[in-house]
C-alpha cells in the first residue's frame, strides 16, 4: 500500500503541500513529518492496518521557531486518498490543538480523547451567606471527597479538581473520563454536570441621546442628579490607568467591600478609590492548555488581571467610567466627554477572558472559560458588588442550569444582585439570543442619532456617504482597483473580492484605493501598498478601525463603485476624513447583529428585555493594545469606539446603578421591572421602533423596548419576584424538589409550590407560545410611587380578544401589592396563522404620570 504524506499548516485555510516540496516559511518542516509519520506507520501497523486514529506528538526537541507552527504535523492517505491517520504537532499556544481536532474531525478520523473537563453543579451551600475560613476550607474537603467516592481515591480526586466553588456557589470542575461524569450526572445530590466551555464575548453620545444630558449640560432635573450619579455602587479587564478609572475626589472605599486587589509582579496593576477591586481567574484556561501539551509554559499574559485587550476597560468605563473630556477616539479626533452610566460608581474588575497573540484569534474571539467564569461570580458575590455586568455567552445550551453565566447569575440574584448580560450579537436570524434565564436583564443592541461618517467622490462626480473613524484620508484622488481586478493568478475572484490573504497583486495594488468586499481591518491593503480602501457590508451602519484609511459603504453604494470601476478605465475616488454627524433618522434602531429571540429554551419569557446603544460606543481602551485588535497593530489610544451587545450591556447596568443607589432596598426584580416597564417602543419621532432595514420591529428584537433612564428612576409600579418565585419557576421547569433544595439553605421554607402555571410567573412581559381558545395570565404589581389609580389599557391584537380584572388599581401607600388577571382569547372561527408566527400587543397601566409598559407575545397553537 502506497502512503500519500502531507504538511499541514494552521491557518483558517491550511496549505497543502506533499512530502519532500519546500516551503519558505517552514524551512524543518520535512525531518518533523517524517518522524512523526514513521511512528504512525509502526503503531497503527502494531494495532490493525485497517484502523483509522488521531495521535498528538510533542516535539520539545524542535527549534523556537517550529514550536511557534500551531498544528505543525503529517497526514496519511492511501492510494485511494482516504485520510487514515494524522499527527499533530504540540505547541506552546493552548488552540492549536483544539484546531487540529477539528480539522481531524472533517477528515473523518476518530479523535482520541482524554478526559475532558466537566463542571460539576450542587446549588448552593449550606453554610449561608457569610462563611468563616474554616467554612470554605470544608467545602473543599467536601468536594474531594464526594469526588473520591465516585472515582475511587481521595487523592486522585483533589488532583483532578482544578477549581472548588466554596462561597455561594456549590460545585467543582474537574477533569473526568465520560463514564465517572455520567455516574456523576446520575448521582441525587447533584444539580447538573456540563463540559467546561469556553463562552464569547458579545463585543460618547450614547448618554445625550437617552435623555441625562442635553449639548453636554446636566439639567437639575437629570436622572444623574437625582441618584448622585451613581455614588458608592460597586459595579463589578480593566487599564488601571485610564483617566475613566481615575479616584480623583473620590471619598473612602465603601465599608461594605470584601474584595482584593490581585496584583502581580510583571505588569503591576494597581487599585484606588475608584477603581478598588481586581482579581483575574485562569485555572480553566490553563487546565485547558496544559492537557493539551503537558510542556506548556504559562506566560505573564496569563498571570495577570490586567486588560490586555481592551474589552473589559471598553464595557466598564462605560458602565461607571467618570467624565474624561476632550476624548479623541482615534489620532486626534474628538468627540466630546466620555462618561460611563454610573459616573460616580465604583469599580471591579473579574478578568475571565484571556486573548490570543495571534492575529485570527485575537479577531474572532478569546477564551473565556465557564470553570473561572463560576469562580468570578462566587467571587464578586462575596466582594459586596451591587450590579454585575457581563457581556459572554454560550450559544448552544438547551437547559439553564448547564451555562456557567447562567448559573452564576442565579446566585448573584438569590444573594440580591443583579446580573445584567448582553444578548448576543447573532442576529438578525431569530432564536439567536444568550442569556435566556429569567433571573438576568438580557440587553440587545441599538443605533442612535450620532454616526461617524466619511463622504467619497467617484471620477464621475457621485457622491457617496459611508462610515468610517478615519481622519488621515489622503488629500486628493487617487486612482481605484477592486478585490478581483488586483488579484492575483493563481486566487479565486471569490477570494480576491474580499481580499483575502495571499490573493493579491502588489504591484497591481500600490498607490491606489483597493476596493474590497466584507474586509473592515485592511492588513493586506496596507501590506500591498494601498493608500486607502473601501469596503461594503450589509447590515447595520458602523464604522470600524483598520490598518490604513477605510470607509464602510452600504452594499447599494459599495456595488455602485464597483460598477464604475468597470464603466471606466481610469476609475478615480477622492475620499474625506470622518466627521460626527448627528440627527440621523430613525433612531433608535435594532442594530442588525443585536440577537432575536424568541428564546429557545422558555418561550414563554420574551428575550431580549430590553434594547440600548451599542453601535459606535465610545469609552476606554487599553493602553496594551491597536484599535484594530491584531497584534502587529502599534497603535495605541485611551478611548475607542466599538459595536455589539458588549457595548450596551454595561450602557444598562449604569443605568441599573443610578436606581440602586436611590433606590438601595430593592431587589434585583425590581430594579430589572423598572428598566423594562419604562422603555419605549417608539423612536424619537413616536413612530414604531424599527429595524435596521426600515421594517417595523418586534419585542423580539427589542423586548420591552429602548431603555429611558429618566423614566425607570421612577417606574410608579413593579413587577416584583422572589427567591420563592425563582424556585417555583425551576420546579414547573421539571427540576425535582430534592434538586430545587440545594439552592437555599434552609430547604424546609422552601418547599415546591403545589400548582405554579408557568404564564403566572411575575415577569414584566407576557408571552404565550402554544394558545389555545382562551388562557388567562394572572400578574401581581407593586407600588414603588406616589398612591394613586392606575387604568388599564391593551393595544388591540390582531385576531384576539383581550379582557383585564379589574381594569383599575387603586393603590393607597408604598410596597403595596395588587393583583389582576388578563385574559386573551381567539377570536370565532379564528384559522390557524399561515405562517404560524407570533402576533404582538402590549398591556399599559397608566395613572396620568406614568406608564408601566409590558409587551405580549402570542403564537395559535398548532393544530
Amino acid at each position: 500500500m502506497q502512503y500519500i504524506l502531507q504538511a499541514i499548516h494552521p491557518d483558517p485555510e491550511p496549505w497543502l503541500g506533499t512530502f519532500g516540496s519546500e516551503h519558505p516559511s517552514l524551512p524543518q518542516l520535512k525531518k518533523i513529518v517524517e518522524i512523526a509519520a514513521k511512528f504512525l506507520l509502526y503503531l497503527l501497523w502494531f494495532l490493525s492496518p485497517s484502523s483509522r486514529g488521531f495521535v498528538k506528538i510533542n516535539t520539545d526537541a524542535a527549534t523556537n521557531s517550529e514550536k511557534n507552527l500551531a498544528g505543525l504535523g503529517a497526514v496519511i492517505r492511501d492510494e485511494t486518498g482516504q485520510v487514515t491517520a494524522a499527527a499533530i504537532k504540540v505547541s506552546k499556544f493552548h488552540g492549536s490543538i483544539a484546531y487540529a481536532e477539528a480539522e481531524a474531525m472533517e477528515w473523518g478520523l476518530q479523535v482520541a480523547r482524554d478526559a475532558q473537563s466537566y463542571i460539576v453543579y450542587l446549588g448552593a451551600h449550606s453554610h449561608g451567606p457569610n462563611p468563616t475560613l474554616a467554612d470554605l476550607d470544608r467545602a473543599e474537603n467536601y468536594h474531594h471527597e464526594f469526588l473520591g467516592s465516585i472515582i475511587g481515591s481521595r487523592d486522585e480526586a483533589r488532583e483532578l479538581i482544578s477549581s472548588s466553588y466554596r462561597r455561594h456557589i456549590n460545585g467543582f470542575a474537574a477533569d473526568l473520563e465520560e463514564e465517572h461524569a455520567q455516574q456523576l450526572a446520575n448521582h441525587p445530590e447533584v444539580v447538573s454536570v456540563f463540559l467546561n466551555k469556553p463562552t464569547k464575548k458579545l463585543t460618547t453620545g450614547a448618554w445625550n441621546f437617552l435623555g441625562l444630558e442635553k449639548d453636554n449640560v446636566i439639567p437639575s432635573n437629570s436622572t444623574w442628579e437625582k441618584a448622585r450619579f451613581g455614588e458608592d455602587v460597586i459595579i463589578g479587564g480593566i487599564c488601571p490607568e485610564s483617566e475613566s478609572f481615575s479616584d480623583e475626589e473620590m471619598g473612602p472605599i465603601p465599608s461594605k467591600w470584601r474584595g482584593t486587589c490581585q496584583n502581580d509582579d510583571h505588569y503591576g496593576v494597581e487599585c484606588n478609590r475608584k477603581l478598588i477591586g481586581i482579581r483575574h481567574y485562569n485555572k480553566g484556561l490553563i487546565s485547558a492548555a496544559t492537557k493539551r501539551n503537558p510542556a506548556f509554559d504559562i506566560p505573564p499574559k496569563l498571570k495577570t488581571g490586567r486588560d490586555l485587550d481592551g474589552h473589559g476597560t471598553h464595557t466598564l468605563s462605560a458602565a461607571a467610567g467618570n467624565f474624561v473630556q476632550y476624548v479623541g477616539a482615534f489620532c486626534n479626533h474628538r468627540y466630546g466627554t466620555a462618561k460611563g452610566g454610573s459616573p460616580r460608581a465604583r469599580v471591579a474588575s473579574y478578568k475571565v477572558c484571556w486573548y490570543s497573540e495571534d492575529d485570527h484569534n485575537a479577531a474572532h474571539g478569546n477564551d473565556c472559560m465557564e470553570q473561572d467564569t463560576i469562580e468570578a461570580f462566587d467571587d464578586a458575590i462575596h466582594d459586596g458588588v451591587d450590579i454585575i455586568t457581563v457581556s459572554l455567552g454560550y450559544d448552544n445550551i438547551a437547559d439553564f442550569l448547564s451555562d456557567g453565566v447562567v448559573i452564576g447569575a442565579f446566585h448573584a440574584t438569590m444573594n440580591g444582585v443583579l446580573t445584567v448580560a448582553a444578548s448576543g450579537n447573532g442576529g438578525p436570524e431569530p432564536q439567536t439570543i444568550n442569556n435566556m434565564a429569567p433571573w438576568m436583564l438580557t440587553v440587545g443592541a441599538s443605533t442612535m442619532d450620532r454616526e461617524f461618517a466619511g463622504y467619497i467622490t467617484l471620477g464621475n462626480n457621485k457622491r457617496l456617504r459611508g462610515a468610517s473613524l478615519s481622519v488621515d484620508m489622503p488629500r486628493k484622488s487617487y486612482p481605484l482597483i477592486s478585490g478581483e481586478d488586483a488579484r492575483m493568478a493563481n486566487a479565486t475572484d471569490k477570494d480576491a473580492r474580499s481580499c483575502k490573504p495571499g490573493t493579491l497583486d502588489r504591484k497591481k495594488v500600490q498607490g491606489r484605493i483597493l476596493v474590497c468586499l466584507h474586509e473592515e481591518k485592511g492588513y493586506e491593503a496596507a501590506k500591498k501598498g494601498a493608500v486607502a480602501m473601501i469596503t461594503g457590508a450589509s447590515g447595520t451602519f458602523s464604522a470600524s478601525y483598520g490598518f490604513l484609511p477605510v470607509t464602510k459603504l452600504k452594499i447599494k453604494d459599495f456595488e455602485a463603485v464597483l460598477d464604475y470601476i468597470k464603466s471606466t478605465k481610469d476609475a478615480k475616488a477622492f475620499m474625506t476624513d470622518a466627521q460626527t454627524e448627528f440627527a440621523i433618522e430613525p433612531s433608535p434602531a435594532v442594530a442588525s447583529f443585536s440577537s432575536r429571540g424568541p428564546n429557545r429554551i422558555d418561550p414563554s419569557i420574551i428575550k431580549p428585555d430590553v434594547i440600548a446603544p451599542g453601535v459606535n460606543i465610545v469609552a476606554a481602551y487599553t493602553s496594551e493594545r491597536g484599535p484594530t485588535g491584531y497584534a502587529r497593530d502599534n497603535r495605541r489610544f485611551a478611548f475607542t469606539a466599538m459595536d455589539g451587545t458588549s457595548m450596551s450591556t454595561p450602557i444598562v447596568a449604569g443605568i441599573a446603578g443610578l436606581i440602586k443607589t436611590v433606590h438601595p432596598d430593592w431587589s434585583p426584580a425590581a430594579i430589572k421591572s423598572a428598566i423594562m416597564t419604562t422603555a419605549r417602543a417608539t423612536d424619537a419621532n413616536n413612530k414604531p421602533i424599527s429595524e435596521f432595514n426600515g421594517k417595523e420591529a418586534t419585542a423580539f428584537a427589542y423586548g420591552s423596548g429602548h431603555v429611558d433612564p429618566n423614566s425607570a428612576l421612577d417606574p410608579g409600579l413593579v413587577y416584583d419576584l422572589t427567591l420563592d418565585d425563582y424556585l417555583g419557576y425551576l420546579c414547573n421547569r421539571g427540576y425535582k424538589e430534592d434538586v430545587v433544595k440545594k439552592f437555599v439553605v434552609d430547604p424546609a421554607k422552601h418547599p415546591c409550590p403545589k400548582s405554579f402555571e408557568l404564564a403566572n410567573f411575575n415577569y414584566p412581559s407576557i408571552a404565550i407560545p402554544e394558545l389555545a381558545g382562551s388562557v388567562t395570565v394572572t400578574r401581581k404589581l407593586k407600588n414603588v410611587g406616589t398612591p394613586g389609580t392606575y387604568k388599564a389599557q391593551v393595544k388591540e391584537i390582531p385576531g384576539i380578544s383581550t379582557d383585564v380584572e379589574p381594569g383599575s388599581l387603586t393603590f393607597t401607600h408604598v410596597n403595596e401589592e395588587k393583583t389582576f388577571k388578563i385574559t386573551f382569547t381567539l377570536a370565532q372561527n379564528a384559522k390557524p396563522n399561515a405562517t404560524n408566527d407570533y402576533v404582538f400587543g402590549e398591556l399599559i397601566w397608566s395613572d396620568g404620570t406614568h406608564r408601566v409598559r409590558s409587551p405580549i407575545a402570542l403564537k395559535q397553537k398548532s393544530k
